[in-house]
């Protein structure tokens, strides 16, 4: 078990006044059993005028703010203090259930039972149906071969493959190209990882979070936490050390997430769990600036 704190900073600097604005925030971790918030705050300045949390349709924590009077720049901060509990250390990838199996099972047959992982086979804005994506996975996902022993090795894959280059891409980088460049970020990393899957059939969501870099003098240092970071989560049912079916993988860094990744929301692609997103009114050109910084309070075995 480990205990971390995650500070997220936000600032955004207008050209010219903004007299109004609507925003989203995905910031608050998830609390579950294997994830536990210990304490959490936003301070948003200028002070919002109208502010409402809920949790969305997947159980993502969601704030909305509204600043109604004239503002100039806008500083959004949120300190989490989390304690994280390894949830894969059991995992046995070859007792995983052969993939077609799993992916004829989520086919469309009159009156079988409704199975809500299904949600997640199916293109999304930013993961689109490519032919290219299904041909680069078909090597590592022949007939028969367990579930999680093919992910895991598309995982590798993608960190073997492909370039982590910062800057490389923007938000708005189609997949396509990711994939015809063969380089990009933590957030393209996991959008070819789930794009793959789902056009062999399998349910894929994208997880945002955060990473803690180092645990230690000899401990490698992790990749992509400059802001916030991206994995996936494959679905695995009736696999041996995946509580929930869902198991995690982090392309960027070629690892099975443990007790270093803070997870913040889970949706189909990037736009359903962007950290901070909204629309204004004025503001002409602006400039950005997003800090994270991720460090151990204490541990504890489990």
């Amino acid at each position: 078990m480990t205990r971390l704190e995650v500070l997220h900073e936000t600032r955004y600097d207008y050209a010219a006044p903004v007299s109004q604005s609507h925003h989203l925030a995905h910031l608050r971790p998830l609390d579950d059993a294997h994830q536990s918030v210990q304490a959490w705050s936003l301070a948003i300045e200028p002070a919002a005028d109208h502010r409402r949390e809920a949790a969305d349709a997947e159980g993502n924590a969601t704030c909305w703010f509204t600043l109604a009077r004239a503002h100039d720049a806008l500083a959004v901060t949120g300190r989490s203090v989390v304690e994280v509990q390894s949830r894969f250390d059991d995992l046995d990838p070859d007792a995983s259930p052969p993939w077609d199996r799993v992916a004829a099972g989520l086919r469309y047959v009159s009156r079988r039972p409704y199975e809500p992982a299904v949600e997640f086979v199916q293109p999304s804005p930013y993961v689109p149906r490519l032919p290219a994506l299904r041909d680069w996975a078909a090597p590592s996902l022949v007939p028969g071969r367990p579930l999680a022993r093919a992910a895991l090795e598309l995982m590798q894959r993608v960190h073997d493959e492909f370039t982590y280059e910062t800057a490389s891409t923007h938000v708005d980088t189609p997949l396509a190209q990711v994939m015809e460049r063969r380089r990009g970020v933590c957030q393209d990393f996991a959008h070819v990882l789930t794009g793959a899957l789902r056009m062999h059939g399998l349910p894929v969501r994208y997880v945002s979070g955060y990473l803690l870099t180092s645990t230690g003098a000899d401990a490698p240092e992790m990749v992509g936490a400059d802001a916030s970071h991206a994995w996936v989560q494959a679905w695995c049912p009736l696999t041996p050390g995946v509580p929930g079916g869902w198991l995690d993988l982090d392309p960027t860094n070629r690892m099975v997430p443990a007790s270093g990744h803070v997870r913040v929301a889970v949706g189909r692609d990037f736009g359903d769990v962007t950290p901070l997103r909204g629309v204004i009114r004025g503001g002409g050109q602006h400039r950005l600036a997003v800090g994270v910084t991720t460090r151990i309070l204490s541990e504890r075995p489990t």
